[in-house]
């Protein structure tokens, strides 16, 4: 029994760890969100809207265009690696679905770039 108890350790220190980080991440916006607002604490940052105000006001169709710019240029990346990896022992069909999903991921650039997504005015 004591065996089988020390082969299932690793697991509990793993779940200890990963519950003690679930907890921190629940406690941690409690101590470091805004407490006291004041003009610049509550400004709008990055994103330009004010940071208490209506959820369901309109904004610009650009963050959707760069959201999906970035998706473009994440999936790309995320599946070229491996398929770089791999090159050398795949065969032509492995060769041709990439190409085709190059060529997806390209139109989705180009309807991005007519669209005025990479223009910053």
């Amino acid at each position: 029994m004591n065996l089988l108890l020390e082969q299932y350790l690793p697991l509990a220190i793993f779940l200890g760890v990963a519950l003690a980080f679930v907890a921190v991440l629940l406690v941690a916006p409690f101590l470091v969100a805004v407490s006291n607002p004041d003009p610049e604490k509550v400004s709008a940052y990055e994103c330009g809207f004010n940071a208490f105000d209506d959820a369901r006001m309109k904004f610009d169709v650009r963050f959707y265009l760069v959201s999906i710019l970035f998706i473009i240029f994440d999936l790309e990346v995320a599946f070229l690696f491996p398929w770089a990896a791999a090159f050398g022992t795949m065969s032509d069909l492995g060769f041709w679905a990439m190409m085709i999903f190059l060529a997806v991921l390209t139109i989705g650039f180009i309807y991005e770039w007519r669209k005025g997504a990479l223009e910053w005015d």
